[in-house]
C-alpha cells in the first residue's frame, strides 16, 4: 500500500467526464472504512470542550484586541485573528447535528450561548435542517437543501455565492431583532420566517417544515435568545452605550467568517450532480478530502471539515477521528480503490477547478 499516492488534480479532472450517478458501490470501501472505524465512533467530551472554549478565548479576546487597537495595523491584525477563531469555534455546528448529545453532555447549550447566540447563528438553523443533505435519496437532489449544481451554472455565480455570504451578518440581524418579533403578531409573516429563513441552506428553493418536539422547544428558546441579544445590540448603538466603530469592527468579522465558510462550501463538493438521487460512492466522490500533506485546511476546513468526503461516507465519526480514519484507510485500501479519487490537493486548485467547469460548455446543462 503507498499512501502517498498522488493526490486528484482537480484541472486535469476538469477535463474527465465529471462524476455523476448512477456510480456503482465501491462495496469493499464502504466495508472496510466501517470495520476500520468501528471503534473511533465515541465522542471524546474532552476535546470537543478543550477545542471549542479554546478557539472561543481567542476569537473574543481578538476582537476586544481589534476593537481597543491602538493603529489601524494592530485593528486588521486581530480581526484576522478573531475571524479564525470564530470561525472555528462556529463550525461546531456541524458537530451537533451529527453526535450524541449525551456522549458530550451540555455541549449544545454551552455552545449556543458561547457561539450561537452571541453570533446570531443558533444551532436550530442548522439542527433539522443539516441531516436531510446526508439522506441518501436526497442528496445532490432538489430536495438537498446544502446542495447546488454550481458546477453547472453561469460563471458569475461563484462570486454572487461569495458576496451574499458577505452580506449575512446584516441579514441576521435583521431576521433576529426585526423579523422574528414582528412574526409572533404577523402570522403569514412567521410562515415566511419559518420556511425561508429559519435554515443555513444554499438552495432557494427549499422550504422548510416546522419544529416537532424536542427541536422545537430549543427553537423558540433559542430565537427568543438571539432575537433579545440582536435588540439589545441595536438598542445599544443607538443610545451611545457602545460605540458604532466596535459594532461594526464586530459585523466586519463576523462577515469574515461566513466568507471563509462560503468558500469552504464552494470546494466542499464538486457540485456536479444534476438532480439525480446518487449511490453512496458517488456521493463520496462527489464531496472533497484535502488531506496532509496539505496545511492550510487547518484554517480554512477545521474542526474536521477538511475530510468532507470521508464525513458523507461515515457521518456518524467524531471531527477528531477523521484523520486517524483516513490514515488507516490510505493504508490499507489498494490504489485502484475509489477512495483516494475523492482526495485533492489545495483550495487554489479546487476553486480554479470550479470556476473552469462554469466556463465549460453548458449546451446541454441549462
Amino acid at each position: 500500500m503507498n499512501p502517498s499516492l498522488p493526490l486528484a488534480d482537480t484541472g486535469t479532472a476538469l477535463g474527465a467526464a465529471p462524476v455523476r450517478a448512477p456510480v456503482v458501490d465501491d462495496k469493499d470501501l464502504i466495508r472496510t472504512a466501517a470495520k476500520i472505524t468501528r471503534e473511533f465512533n465515541t465522542a471524546r467530551p474532552a476535546i470537543y470542550w478543550s477545542d471549542l472554549i479554546a478557539s472561543v478565548v481567542v476569537g473574543y479576546g481578538a476582537l476586544a484586541a481589534a476593537i481597543f487597537a491602538p493603529s489601524t495595523g494592530w485593528m486588521i491584525a486581530a480581526m484576522i485573528v478573531s475571524v479564525l477563531g470564530l470561525y472555528r469555534a462556529g463550525s461546531f455546528i456541524h458537530e451537533l447535528t451529527h453526535i450524541k448529545h449525551s456522549a458530550v453532555p451540555g455541549f449544545r447549550f454551552g455552545w449556543n450561548a458561547l457561539v450561537g447566540v452571541p453570533l446570531l447563528l443558533p444551532s436550530f438553523m442548522y439542527e433539522g435542517v443539516h441531516s436531510l443533505h446526508h439522506a441518501k435519496t436526497r442528496y445532490g437532489t432538489s430536495e438537498d437543501p446544502e446542495y447546488l449544481p454550481l458546477a453547472l451554472m453561469k460563471p458569475w455565480t461563484v462570486p454572487l455565492f461569495v458576496l451574499i455570504a458577505a452580506l449575512g451578518p446584516i441579514a441576521l440581524l435583521i431576521r433576529f431583532a426585526v423579523l422574528a418579533p414582528l412574526s409572533l403578531v404577523i402570522p403569514p409573516l412567521r410562515r415566511i420566517v419559518v420556511e425561508r429563513y429559519s435554515g443555513l441552506v444554499i438552495n432557494p428553493d427549499f422550504r422548510r417544515r416546522p419544529a416537532e418536539g424536542a427541536l422545537k422547544t430549543q427553537w423558540i428558546a433559542q430565537e427568543i435568545a438571539a432575537s433579545i441579544w440582536a435588540i439589545a445590540l441595536i438598542a445599544l448603538v443607538a443610545t451611545g452605550i457602545v460605540p458604532l466603530r466596535a459594532v461594526l469592527i464586530f459585523l466586519g468579522i463576523l462577515s469574515g467568517s461566513v466568507v471563509i465558510n462560503q468558500v469552504r462550501t464552494l470546494v466542499a463538493h464538486l457540485w456536479e450532480n444534476e438532480g439525480e438521487p446518487m449511490s453512496v460512492t458517488a456521493q463520496y466522490l462527489d464531496s472533497v478530502n484535502v488531506p496532509p500533506p496539505s496545511t492550510l485546511p487547518v484554517l480554512w476546513a477545521p474542526v474536521g471539515l477538511r475530510y468532507h468526503a470521508l464525513h458523507h461516507l461515515l457521518p456518524g465519526l467524531p471531527y477528531h477521528a477523521l484523520g486517524k480514519a483516513h490514515r488507516l484507510l490510505s493504508e490499507a485500501l489498494p490504489q485502484e480503490s475509489s477512495f483516494y479519487r475523492a482526495n485533492h490537493q489545495s483550495l487554489s486548485r479546487l476553486v480554479h477547478g470550479l470556476v473552469r467547469s462554469t466556463f465549460g460548455d453548458r449546451s446541454t446543462r441549462n
